[in-house]
């Protein structure tokens, strides 16, 4: 599934402002609430209480930006303002951060897909699915098997292999400042 990008608009103008406010202004007053009948459903299940969050140390985070930038020159294009540069430039620079972006992902992470199944296709979820795998999205009603489209066959890490850093190395510093003599 691809979005054409270049569909969607550069700027927006004050009239097309004012014109989406008046749409969705306009939609609203005729929008009418439908009496749906009733249907006996099961019991709704009762809310798990939410697990106890846990402190993460920002070192492997501040390790994969700094490798990032290593390979991709990730920071410098995202904190680069692309206002001044046309479209192909972009994409000449942005195809230099696919390639390091990938060489970086493929050297220090085996990544898999969660779905084997290919995306777009009819899928049903038996209960006892993980939820921290599937996220369900639409018009998630009652309890599982769910039958649904599969939007996105999700990513999972099955090995992370980063570097191993030298005692009393400062993580904040993702890249060094270069001097030139």
């Amino acid at each position: 599934m691809s979005t054409p990008f270049s569909l969607i608009p550069e700027s927006i103008d004050l009239l097309h402002l004012i014109l989406a406010v008046l749409v969705i202004v306009l939609f609203a007053k005729r929008v009418k609430p439908v009496a749906v009948p009733q249907v006996e459903t099961a019991p709704a299940p009762q809310p798990v209480p939410p697990a106890p969050l846990q402190e993460s140390t920002p070192d492997a985070a501040l390790q994969l930006l700094s490798v990032l930038q290593q390979d991709a020159r990730f920071l410098d294009f995202v904190h680069e303002d692309l206002s001044s540069y046309s479209d192909a430039d972009i994409g000449a620079a942005a195809r230099v951060v696919h390639e390091g972006s990938k060489k970086t992902l493929s050297t220090y992470f085996t990544l898999e897909a969660i779905r084997s199944e290919e995306e777009e296709s009819q899928l049903t979820l038996a209960a006892g699915f993980d939820p921290s795998e599937v996220r369900l999205t639409g018009n998630v009603v009652g309890a599982a098997p769910f039958t649904g489209t599969l939007i996105h066959r999700g990513w999972k890490a099955t090995e992370v292999r980063l570097p191993k850093r030298v005692k009393g190395h400062n993580a904040h510093i993702l890249a060094a400042a270069e001097v030139e003599l």
